[in-house]
């Protein structure tokens, strides 16, 4: 796909993508949400990659979904397809096996600020503003702002954000636990390096099996979050090079079942019939 409301680069191992439609505030018109999704699928198929940086043009994030194209959407089927659609975006992005940061400048409402939500950190200027105003467009939010909102911060707060429809400060969204850092206005570029190189310096795949414990262990209760836990730390001693275990096959199975060997037979005709009569 030819980017034309986005602009996307790849530079040292980070791509970066820029929301572009600042006359509007970078509002996610069909297309530019289309855009988005081929720039997450660029990215989710790239090994070579190891971070995403999202940003807005201008001097906004992005003020959601571009309401006027709304009427565009179709019927009530359409609707909700679009809205799934929306949200399987949202969840790819959540779910990259890289970092992802978005960097806010002022506007981050509705489903700008849904991309913050599902992004790994947030670092936004002393300017930004966020909060979900669709209650007074007579909408509901439809890929994260009840959801993803309310497991960030609580029933409560989440109730208040969408029932209500006031904009917030950023210093509330790190007091609530929805962002990570407010920065002065012209240290947020800065301030974004600055992480990228505390990544760069990590063991990687210890990132990657962190984060992906981290988003499936919240979702479910604690002994199957320790499963995760428990299973990650024994990958973490293979890929260090303690994977050798005795009576583990060792790949023997696979090769068995390629080349039909003594090992496979002998599984197969033992299991083959056992407590079928």
């Amino acid at each position: 796909m030819k980017f034309e409301q986005l602009i996307y680069e790849e530079k040292d191992q980070v791509a970066w993508i820029t929301l572009n439609r600042p006359k509007v505030l970078n509002a996610l018109s069909m297309q530019l949400s289309s855009e988005l999704v081929e720039a997450i699928k660029r990215i989710r198929e790239s090994t070579d990659l190891k971070f995403v940086v999202i940003i807005g043009a201008g001097n906004n994030f992005s003020v959601g979904d571009d309401i006027r194209e709304m009427i565009k959407w179709g019927d009530a089927n359409q609707i909700m397809r679009r809205v799934r659609y929306y949200q399987n975006m949202a969840n790819q992005l959540e779910e990259l096996d890289k970092i992802t940061i978005a960097a806010v400048d002022g506007y981050a409402v509705g489903g700008g600020l849904e991309i913050t939500m599902a992004c790994d950190f947030v670092i936004a200027t002393e300017r930004a503003k966020w909060g979900m105003p669709e209650v007074d467009v007579g909408i509901t939010p439809g890929w994260g702002g009840t959801t993803r909102l309310s497991r960030l911060i609580g029933r409560r707060r989440a109730k208040e954000i969408n029932l209500i429809g006031a904009l917030h400060t950023a210093q509330t969204a790190v007091d609530w636990n929805l962002w990570n850092r407010v920065v002065p206005i012209d240290q947020l570029n800065t301030e974004v390096e600055r992480l990228l190189d505390v990544f760069r310096s990590k063991n990687q795949q210890g990132l990657r099996q962190l984060k992906f414990m981290i988003n499936r262990g919240v979702e479910c209760d604690l002994y199957t979050a320790q499963g995760f836990e428990a299973l990650s730390a024994g990958l973490t001693g293979a890929v260090s090079g303690m994977w050798k275990i005795k009576d583990a096959d060792q790949g023997k199975g696979i090769y068995g079942f390629q080349d039909k060997n003594s090992l496979w037979k002998k599984r197969r005709n033992l299991a083959r019939d056992f407590w079928t009569d």
